[in-house]
């Protein structure tokens, strides 16, 4: 059903059929097809130059920028494989990455410079690429420099079966976890988004989620059919709508959080919309008051919601903008709470906890298996046998399928919280706080947020003979573990936890009690 095309052979073919067509918009010059897979292939030439062999892996640690879409896209040319980096991550994470990766080659963007500074990544002071100018005091070449100098390098000749990048997610036991995606993974879910959006030539696609997502391989769509690509640092509901206006983008790939805020903080009446014609959203649904604003925002924009992971490429359904528009002119908004149906070539199941398919609009895990499905983890030959069992990938997530294979999910078999676009796993934030001395017992759960979706709260068993810490205080400390968007800024101290008579803490009770 999908060819034999590779991340970087679909490069190729951009430059083949549409050698003039716009591939980068940026306001330092927009670049061709032609051009810009002519500085890829640069680019892969300074890779290899700097001792990086096909099969190994450099980390990236970098804003959305060109430059980083560059070096991506050069691992591809290489064969060498890309590792994009959360900048949010503590230093002590960053290293743990870049040493479960065994990643030869850290490229960074200045800006990040002081967290080498850190005795985490000392290790890596004499490994860099600067995707800049080099920083006083630092080791290591400049990216722009080496470019300028190289010679293009022929493209490898990867296999489907390759890997193409490695991205890491939450780990449940407190460690990330590195899901390996192939050239044939990420190849088979552009094809599949393109077909499921209806991606054209002439579409112009921003990049204003962080590319150490998932959700950026969305892009992978544009490429094939030659469209163009265009990138923001870091979102601002403004700096979206500038972005959009510039450079007349007519598809956005966006998480509810950064809808919302957008329609609350962003200045529409000095920023023309009306080139966007789908505004694709995922991570969670939103309420039917904010699919009406957006509507009337962006009047000409389809809506198009979807459900992934990381380790599926990452889409796997979709609620197509004629459901959305069927929901709302009917009134039957309860079909904007589902996830929408399977893309072409994914087969999806609800299973009960034997595997066994379970009844329409009976709840059970989500298990699914197809060619964007990654053929497992880096290194944790466990949980892969845990998570792909009989062909299938268990998701962990729960939900049920209506008559009419519409999926909607209930909630997360793996102890996750998502806010504002980010997956937070509990136990990694329950594991930082229980390094503090005067925590005796501690319980993480989601509660809702009219900003993030969810944040992240912690329910606290002060230790005993120990003055009760204050809020403050254990932010402090988790900052020194734990990304910052990890890290709870709403606690609650108590004398026990709520417990079953195995002593398992019942966080349900603890949802239902701070939920509210």
């Amino acid at each position: 059903m999908f060819s034999e095309l590779t991340m970087a052979s679909a490069l190729a073919r951009a430059a083949r059929l549409y050698p003039e067509h716009p591939a980068i918009l940026d306001t330092a010059g927009d670049l061709t097809w032609t051009e810009y897979v002519a500085r890829i292939a640069r680019a892969a030439s300074v890779l290899r130059s700097l001792g990086l062999e096909p099969g190994q892996r450099f980390g990236i640690l970098s804003h959305n920028s060109v430059t980083q879409a560059e070096l991506i896209n050069a691992g591809y040319w290489a064969g060498i494989v890309p590792v994009p980096i959360n900048y949010r991550l503590a230093p002590s994470e960053i290293g743990a990455i870049l040493n479960d990766a065994e990643c030869q080659l850290l490229t960074i963007e200045d800006r990040f410079a002081p967290v080498l500074a850190d005795p985490a990544l000392a290790p890596w002071r004499d490994r860099l690429l600067h995707c800049g100018a080099t920083p006083a005091g630092l080791a290591g070449p400049s990216y722009p420099s080496l470019r300028e100098g190289a010679t293009a390098l022929a493209m490898h000749p990867s296999a489907p079966d390759d890997d193409a990048i490695l991205l890491y997610t939450g780990g449940t036991t407190g460690r990330s976890k590195g899901v390996r995606l192939s050239h044939g993974n990420t190849i088979a879910n552009g094809i599949q988004i393109a077909l499921a959006i209806g991606a054209r030539t002439t579409d112009r696609f921003l990049h204003a989620l962080p590319m150490f997502h998932s959700a950026d391989l969305f892009g992978t769509a544009f490429t094939l059919v030659g469209g163009a690509h265009a990138y923001i640092e870091q979102f601002t509901p403004n700096g979206l709508l500038e972005a959009v206006a510039r450079h007349r983008i007519t598809v956005l790939s966006l998480g509810p959080t950064v809808v919302i805020m957008t329609l609350q903080g962003g200045d529409f009446a000095t920023h023309d919309v009306a080139s966007v014609r789908l505004l694709f959203y995922g991570s969670a649904p939103m309420a039917v008051e904010w699919i009406r604003r957006t509507m009337e925002r962006f009047p000409r924009a389809g809506l198009q919601q979807s459900y992934g992971l990381t380790e599926t490429s990452p889409i796997l359904t979709t609620l197509i903008p004629e459901q959305h528009l069927e929901a709302i002119a009917t009134g039957r908004h309860e079909l904007l709470r589902s996830v929408g149906r399977p893309v072409l070539g994914v087969e999806l199941r609800i299973v009960d906890d034997q595997g066994q398919p379970v009844p329409p609009n009976t709840i059970g895990e989500v298990v699914v298996r197809g060619p964007n499905v990654t053929k497992g983890y880096l290194g944790l030959p466990a949980l892969n046998a845990e998570v792909f069992r009989h062909g299938w990938f268990h998701t962990g997530d729960a939900g049920y399928l209506d008559e009419q294979h519409n999926l909607f999910l209930k909630d997360r078999i793996k102890d996750m919280i998502i806010t504002g676009g980010e997956n937070v796993y509990c136990t990694e934030v329950e594991a930082a706080l229980y390094r503090h001395p005067a925590v005796s017992e501690v319980a993480v759960v989601g509660v809702p947020d009219e900003r993030w979706g969810e944040a992240v709260f912690a329910v606290i068993v002060p230790a005993g003979g120990q003055p009760v810490p204050s809020e403050q205080e254990l932010i402090d400390h988790c900052r020194q573990h734990i990304g910052g968007y990890k890290i709870p800024r709403r606690m609650a101290f108590v004398e026990a936890l709520p417990k079953s008579a195995m002593g398992k803490i019942l966080k349900n009770e603890l949802r239902q009690t701070y939920g509210q």
